[in-house]
């Protein structure tokens, strides 16, 4: 459920929050109500998801912040007639995010990415949020059984912000599978984050994810996710036909 102080829009019947950038202090204090509240990071690729996955499309659906990090969103808003989105890029996002907690007096629990790289996230978090408490650390890839252990530790540490990166079974699914079973709080799954974090890999380009190019250097290393260009192009007719029958 969308926060009551954002406008939300709807693109191909997926949910779109528009959030300015001087807004999102204010959305960190309006969302501390004693409640759990998931924010998801969407591409274009997950929008389209939604449209063919239930659980997906229930996850998008029940998060109380849904930010745009395509173009390709932003463009179909405005070519819907709709309000216009405020797009981020993934990581500025949380930068964003974690300073407004910072200034706030609240905490931070990392979960997810290699033990090396999440302890050197760390490190680089404290360094640049001094005022932000991280309350707990663990790393991803871990045995199923231990999972159960890893949620009661967030649950008692009680953190104001769960972060979640690559490595945890189910990936972004995580949250709301497991969103039940802890306190109030925000949570955050982005892919690799942390690895960001710990300088492990860089990020794109603000010329290139200004014109909608950021997922370029994604597909020169992994050549074969070059058939999202169709999904692209089907997008495409799917607005268009959106447009024509008043959607």
């Amino acid at each position: 459920m969308a926060s009551p102080s954002l406008n939300r829009v709807s693109v191909l019947g997926v949910p779109v929050d528009i959030l300015p950038e001087d807004r999102i202090e204010d959305l960190v204090a309006s969302l501390a109500d004693g409640r759990n509240h998931q924010i998801v990071l969407l591409s274009l690729w997950d929008l389209m998801r939604a449209r063919r996955n239930g659980e997906y499309r229930t996850m998008i659906a029940g998060a109380s912040l849904v930010v745009p990090i395509s173009l390709s969103i932003v463009r179909g808003a405005r070519f819907l007639r709709r309000a216009e989105p405020v797009r981020y890029m993934p990581f500025e996002f949380v930068v964003k995010l974690l300073g407004a907690l910072e200034r706030k007096g609240k905490s931070a629990y990392l979960l997810g990415s290699s033990r090396t790289k999440l302890q050197k996230a760390e490190t680089n978090i404290k360094s640049t949020f001094p005022g932000l408490r991280v309350v707990g650390r663990y790393a991803g890839r871990y045995p199923k059984s231990v999972e159960p252990a890893i949620v009661e530790a967030v649950r008692k540490a009680t953190p104001t912000l769960l972060l979640v990166g690559a490595g945890v079974p189910g990936r972004e699914r995580w949250i709301p599978r497991n969103l039940p079973r802890f306190n109030s709080g925000l949570y955050l799954w982005c892919s690799d984050l942390f690895e960001v974090f710990a300088e492990s890999r860089g990020k794109p380009s603000r010329e290139l994810f200004r014109r909608g190019l950021e997922w370029l250097p994604y597909t020169l290393r992994r050549p074969w996710k070059a058939y999202r260009f169709f999904v692209f192009l089907w997008y495409q007719v799917l607005l268009l036909f959106a447009r024509i029958r008043g959607r």
